[in-house]
C-alpha cells in the first residue's frame, strides 16, 4: 500500500510537462465542476484540476483495472499508468461519447497490457471453438457486485477477459478478436465457456450455503 502511494504520489506531481510551470497559472476551480469544465481546466495545466480528474475516477478505474488483473498491486499499475496516458492524451479528447467511457478504454487497453506482461493469454485461451451449451445471457447479473468479482477473478485469464470485455465493457466480438488477437469464434467459445464456469461456481456456491445450515437453527425455530 506505501509503494502504491508513493507511486501516487509521483503521478500526481510529476504530469504532463505543461504542468511543470502550471504553478502561476493554475485555476482556481469551485469543488464541483462537470467534466467539460474540468477537462478544460487541465488542458490549460491547472494542477488543483488535474488532482481532481484523478479523484473523481480513480476508484471507478481501480475496479475497471481489477476486473482484469488478480492482483491488487498490478491493478493499480495499470491505473497509474492509465492516468498518465490520460493526461497526455487529453487534446485528443474530441467530447465524442462520455469522458468517462474515453478513460475506460484507455484503462482497459492498459490492463490488458499488464495482463499480457503477468498471465500470456496466448496460453490461456483456448482456440479450440468447441460447442458449449448455451447459459442464461444475464446469470451473472443476479450477483452482488462484490460476488461477481470475487468470482470472476477465479475464472483462467482467458475466459476472464473476454468476459469482461463482451458482458462488462460492451464490446462486440469482431472488437474483442482485434483486440487480443483471437477469431471472432475463440471470442465468442470463451464467452460461453466463461459463463457456464461461472454458473457452476454460483450452483456450487449457492448448494455450500444451504449445507451449512445448522440443524440447531431448525430446532430453535421450531421448523426441523
Amino acid at each position: 500500500m506505501q509503494l502504491f502511494r508513493t507511486a501516487q504520489a509521483t503521478l500526481l506531481a510529476t504530469l504532463p510537462s505543461t504542468i511543470a510551470n502550471a504553478q502561476s497559472t493554475a485555476l482556481l476551480l469551485p469543488k464541483a465542476v462537470n467534466d467539460a469544465e474540468l477537462i478544460s481546466a487541465c488542458r490549460q495545466g491547472s494542477v488543483r484540476a488535474q488532482k481532481q480528474l484523478y479523484e473523481r475516477f480513480a476508484g471507478l478505474m481501480l475496479t475497471v483495472c481489477l476486473r482484469y488483473l488478480r492482483q491488487r498491486t498490478d491493478a493499480e499499475e495499470a491505473m497509474l499508468m492509465g492516468f498518465t496516458k490520460v493526461f497526455r492524451a487529453l487534446d485528443q479528447y474530441r467530447h465524442e461519447g462520455s469522458f468517462e467511457g474515453w478513460i475506460r478504454r484507455i484503462m482497459v487497453n492498459e490492463a490488458l497490457g499488464q495482463l499480457r506482461r503477468k498471465e500470456p493469454l496466448h496460453l490461456a485461451i483456448d482456440d479450440m471453438v468447441t460447442d458449449v451449451p448455451s447459459t442464461q445471457a444475464d446469470a451473472e447479473s443476479n450477483l452482488a457486485a462484490a460476488d461477481l468479482m470475487q468470482l470472476l477473478s477465479e475464472l483462467p485469464a482467458g475466459y476472464r477477459t473476454v468476459f469482461n470485455l463482451y458482458a462488462v465493457e460492451g464490446y462486440n466480438h469482431p472488437e474483442i478478436a482485434e483486440l487480443l488477437g483471437i477469431s471472432e469464434g475463440t471470442s465468442k467459445s470463451q464467452l460461453s465457456k466463461a459463463r457456464a464456469m461461472l454458473q457452476r461456481r454460483l450452483g456450487a456456491a449457492s448448494a455450500q450455503a444451504s449445507s451449512n445450515s445448522s440443524p440447531k437453527e431448525y430446532y430453535a425455530t421450531g421448523r426441523y
